[in-house]
């Protein structure tokens, strides 16, 4: 299967947590949290469309000034998603600064910021660079099953974990995934065109099998035979569960927070897990609300995923960058799960 989207890991794991997902295939990309931006060139930036936020110690949000200087100047949209008081700190965030040339530019810079809650509401509103971004166009939302983007063929969903305070887990998923064979058109005469693109929109909104496509080259009108969607399935398209890319950081390893990564991340192509002590250092990971490698391997062996990259290593274990890694991978290998010293209920 043919990747669409591209994710990294914005820091070395003993860095600031962040996730970039870039689309492969079209100039748009995502961000999970707001960590240190620098390794990430502006021209990477600018193809931010979305961005999500676990929550706001400043080692998940410093890189919002970045983000905001980058954008500045260009007429550009940002979606920022997070928990509650991302509405208030975003405008506190922006009110910091003194606005008094910004309305001579030519160009407008909006944010729009959701504040999602954990029963399911949530606060919408944006922030305009030619309204010296005053909050705006607030309005309530329902945001049901966490869902908190849904777009044709792409979703984000949330979950809330507890760290002390609500941080929130977050999972990408492509609904569809649709590829076309060149090879098979080639020996079937179909030319590559624009029609292709229609097909994979009508394949992703569902319609009937039994409707009709006229094949058609760039700049050309159709000609010859239509084809219906069946037997372009048959014959040319690959149709499967599209990829999906979890991202789960700063959560306290309880019953609930267990059970709800895995439910987030179950069968997800990849997730990115916060791996911050060494397992033998458990009771400092649950004072502080956080994972041990051993916990983030076990979790990825639940949730049944295909690849785990752990993160936000510790610096307590500068030095041990193998030994935490091979924690993760032991537990997330392991044919059975035994109890973990240090697991609690609560």
């Amino acid at each position: 299967m043919t990747p669409h989207f591209l994710p990294a890991l914005v820091n070395p794991p003993f860095g600031d947590p962040g996730l970039y997902v870039d689309f492969l295939f079209a100039r748009r990309a995502l961000l999970f949290d707001l960590g240190e931006l620098a390794p990430l060139p502006a021209r990477k930036l600018l193809r931010v469309s979305d961005v999500c936020i676990s929550h706001t110690h400043i080692d998940h949000f410093i890189g919002f000034d970045l983000m905001l200087r980058l954008m500045l100047g260009r007429d550009k949209e940002v979606r920022l998603y997070g928990p509650p008081g991302i509405l208030r700190q975003v405008e506190n965030r922006l009110g910091s600064y003194s606005w008094n040339l910004i309305q001579s530019y030519p160009t407008e810079f909006v944010l729009t910021v959701t504040e999602f809650h954990p029963d399911g509401s949530a606060q919408r509103a944006s922030f305009s660079s030619r309204r010296v971004f005053a909050r705006e166009n607030q309005q309530e939302l329902i945001l049901s099953g966490g869902i908190v983007l849904d777009e044709e063929n792409l979703r984000i969903r949330a979950a809330f974990l507890e760290h002390s305070i609500p941080c929130l887990a977050f999972a990408f998923e492509e609904k569809l995934h649709v590829n076309f064979m060149k090879n098979r058109l080639a020996e079937l005469g179909l030319p590559v065109g624009p029609w292709l693109s229609e097909v994979k929109r009508a394949v992703l909104r569902g319609e009937p099998d039994d409707t009709l496509v006229y094949p058609a080259a760039p700049g050309e009108e159709s000609v010859g035979r239509g084809w219906s969607i069946a037997e372009l399935k048959e014959k040319v398209l690959q149709v499967v569960p599209g990829e999906k890319i979890t991202y789960v950081t700063d959560t306290a390893f309880t019953d609930e927070n267990r059970r709800r990564i895995v439910e987030l991340a179950r069968g997800a192509d990849y997730l990115f897990i916060e791996a911050v002590f060494l397992h033998v250092d458990w009771e400092r990971a649950r004072d502080r609300a956080h994972l041990t490698a051993r916990q983030a391997g076990e979790l990825a062996r639940e949730a049944g995923v295909t690849r785990v990259f752990p993160f936000h290593f510790s610096p307590r274990h500068l030095g041990a960058e193998a030994e935490l890694r091979r924690e993760v991978a032991q537990a997330f290998a392991a044919p059975t799960a035994a109890p973990l010293q240090g697991d609690e209920k609560t």
